[in-house]
């Protein structure tokens, strides 16, 4: 199970229009039901991974070392398995800048995951076509950030994470993911 961060475990900032991820730890606001949805996840038997960008760190306005206490932060209070960062912009061409499935590659080969069974959760449609490329089966829930329509569309939409686990769970009967 891959989760982007920003828009789907915490609120995204918008700042003068724009939506941004939090500056530092003060302002990380997890999302209502995250808990609950993560927790869900868990119970029957998902990885918790993030599969987030952060390109702010390539532009020069944000340091890895804010990011990664944010990241400490959300593992902390949140039953996340693991946290795989893009630190890359798009000028830079790597291919852990989602929407190439980089990230995605490198947690299953280092967790065993099968990717065919597994799904992503994001809020852009660069995660939905991060997902795709991977072979999961992609869930878009809305936020600021939210894909331009006809952009990648996401294989199902959900109002939350929440939301997303609950049928994520109904689909697999309860199945585990690995």
């Amino acid at each position: 199970m891959f989760l982007d961060r920003d828009g789907v475990l915490n609120r995204v900032i918008v700042r003068g229009g724009v939506p941004s991820p939090p500056a530092g730890v003060d302002e990380v606001e997890i999302l209502p039901g995250v808990p609950e949805a993560l927790a869900l996840l868990a119970e029957h038997g998902f990885s918790r991974i993030v599969v987030t960008n952060q390109p702010d760190v390539a532009r020069g306005t944000q340091t890895h070392a804010v990011v990664e206490a944010i990241h400490r932060y959300l593992l902390e209070r949140l039953p996340l398995d693991a946290v795989l960062t893009c630190y890359h912009d798009d000028a830079d061409g790597c291919g852990c800048r989602k929407p190439k499935p980089g990230l995605l590659l490198e947690a299953a080969a280092r967790y065993g995951i099968d990717l065919h069974r597994s799904f992503l959760v994001g809020d852009r449609w660069r995660d939905i076509g991060a997902g795709e490329a991977a072979g999961c089966l992609t869930f878009l829930v809305p936020s600021p950030a939210d894909h331009p329509p006809g952009q990648c569309p996401p294989a199902r939409r959900a109002a939350s994470l929440l939301d997303a686990a609950r049928e994520i769970v109904r689909l697999t009967g309860n199945a585990r993911e690995k």
